[in-house]
C-alpha cells in the first residue's frame, strides 16, 4: 500500500528545502525530471510502516541536481532553483497538495510585513522625534525582530525534532542571522562618530569576531554546515541580543524596565564566555578541513616552499579570540558596575 508522508517546505533565494516526515526511512529514491520532483521510500509515517511516495511539480525549473539527507525522524531534501529568486509559491496548482505545508520560514515573511507596518507608522510620527532618536529606535527594533526570530525559531524546532534540530540549523537560520550581522556593523559606525557613546574597540571586536565565525568559519565551509556547533554558537548569540536590543530601545526615550536592565546587564556574564568557548570548538573543528582543502592559503615563490596554510592562522586567532574575550568582559562589567553604581546613587 503505498500513502503519501507529511511535507514541509521552505525557500531561500537559490534553494528549495524540503522535510519529509518519515522515521527510519529505507530505499530513498529522490530524482528530479524537469520541474517534477519524485520521491519514494519506505518507512514509519502517519500510517505507520509503508511505503510512501509524492511528487512535486514545482512553479519555476529547477537543476537537476538534488540531495538528500536521512535523519532518524525525518529526510531533508534540497533542491536548487534555476534561476535565482523568491517564489510565490512552491507549485504550479494554486491550491497547495493537502499533505504540504510551509516550515518556519514562513515566519521571515511576517517580519518582512511588521517592518514595513511599522515603516509606515513611524513615518507618521517622525514629527515627534530627532533623526538620530529615530534612527537608533529602527536599528534596534530591526535587530530585536530578527534575532527573537531566530531564538524562537530555534527553540521551537528544538522542542519538536529533538537532536535532530541541531543538525540543520545552518540552513533554516543562516540568512536572518547574515542579515543581522551584517547590519551589526552599524554599531561600530555607530560608536567611531559619536552617535552613541560607547567604546568603539570592545565594539569592533564583537562584530569582526562573529562575522568571522559566520562567514569564513560557516559560510565557507560546506561540511560545517550540518555541525551541532553551529545551533550553540547561534543559539549563544540570540540568546544576548533579546535583552540587549530591546534595552537600547527604551532607552532611546529615556525609559527603564528595571527587570530588563539587570537582564541586560546581567545575561551576558555566563553567556558570552560560553558563546566564546562555542566559536573556539567551531574554529578547532574547521581548522582539519582548511588544511586538508588548503582554502585561504597564501601561495609561496618555489624558492621557498608551496604555501602559507589558513590553518595555521587560525591556530593565532584561537588566541587572539581569549583575548579579545577578555577586554570585552572587562569593558562590560566595568559597565555593569557603573551602571547599578548610579542607581544606587540616585535611589539614595
Amino acid at each position: 500500500m503505498t500513502l503519501t508522508p507529511l511535507v514541509y517546505w521552505a525557500q531561500r533565494h537559490e534553494e528549495i528545502y524540503l522535510r519529509v516526515e518519515l522515521t527510519d526511512a529505507q530505499n530513498i529514491d529522490v530524482h528530479v525530471h524537469e520541474k517534477v520532483l519524485q520521491f519514494r521510500a519506505r518507512g514509519h509515517g502517519a500510517k505507520g510502516l509503508n511505503e510512501y511516495e509524492f511528487n512535486l511539480e514545482f512553479i519555476s525549473p529547477v537543476k537537476p541536481e538534488v540531495t538528500h539527507r536521512s535523519t532518524q525522524r525525518q529526510v531533508n531534501i534540497t533542491v536548487r532553483k534555476e534561476q535565482r529568486g523568491w517564489w510565490e509559491r512552491l507549485v504550479v496548482q494554486e491550491r497547495k497538495p493537502v499533505f504540504l505545508a510551509p516550515d518556519f520560514d514562513s515566519w521571515l515573511d511576517d517580519l518582512i510585513s511588521c517592518l514595513n507596518d511599522f515603516s509606515f507608522f513611524l513615518s507618521n510620527i517622525s514629527g515627534f522625534v530627532s533623526l538620530k532618536t529615530g534612527f537608533l529606535f529602527i536599528y534596534n527594533l530591526v535587530q530585536f525582530l530578527g534575532f527573537s526570530w531566530i531564538f524562537v525559531n530555534m527553540t521551537v524546532r528544538l522542542f519538536i525534532f529533538g537532536q535532530d534540530s541541531l543538525y540543520d540549523t545552518f540552513h533554516t537560520i543562516s540568512d536572518v542571522m547574515f542579515f543581522c550581522q551584517i547590519l551589526a556593523a552599524v554599531e561600530v559606525l555607530n560608536a567611531a562618530f559619536g552617535v552613541v557613546r560607547t567604546g568603539v574597540i570592545p565594539t569592533l571586536i564583537q562584530v569582526v569576531g562573529r562575522n568571522f565565525i559566520l562567514f569564513i568559519i560557516f559560510g565557507s565551509l560546506e561540511e560545517m554546515h550540518n555541525r551541532p556547533v553551529v545551533f550553540f554558537v547561534f543559539y549563544l548569540w540570540s540568546s544576548i541580543e533579546i535583552f540587549r536590543y530591546p534595552f537600547y530601545m527604551l532607552g532611546c526615550f529615556n525609559t527603564e524596565w528595571k527587570t530588563l536592565t539587570w537582564l541586560r546587564y546581567t545575561i551576558w556574564i555566563p553567556l558570552y564566555p560560553l558563546g566564546v568557548i562555542a566559536e573556539a570548538v567551531a574554529v578547532i573543528q574547521s581548522i582539519p578541513i582548511f588544511h586538508e582543502t588548503k582554502l585561504f592559503s597564501i601561495p609561496l615563490p618555489k624558492a621557498i616552499g608551496t604555501s602559507i596554510g589558513f590553518s595555521y592562522f587560525l591556530h593565532i586567532y584561537l588566541v587572539l579570540m581569549f583575548l579579545g574575550l577578555f577586554i570585552n568582559f572587562r569593558h562590560l562589567y566595568k559597565q555593569r558596575k557603573r551602571r547599578f553604581r548610579t542607581k544606587k546613587r540616585k535611589a539614595n
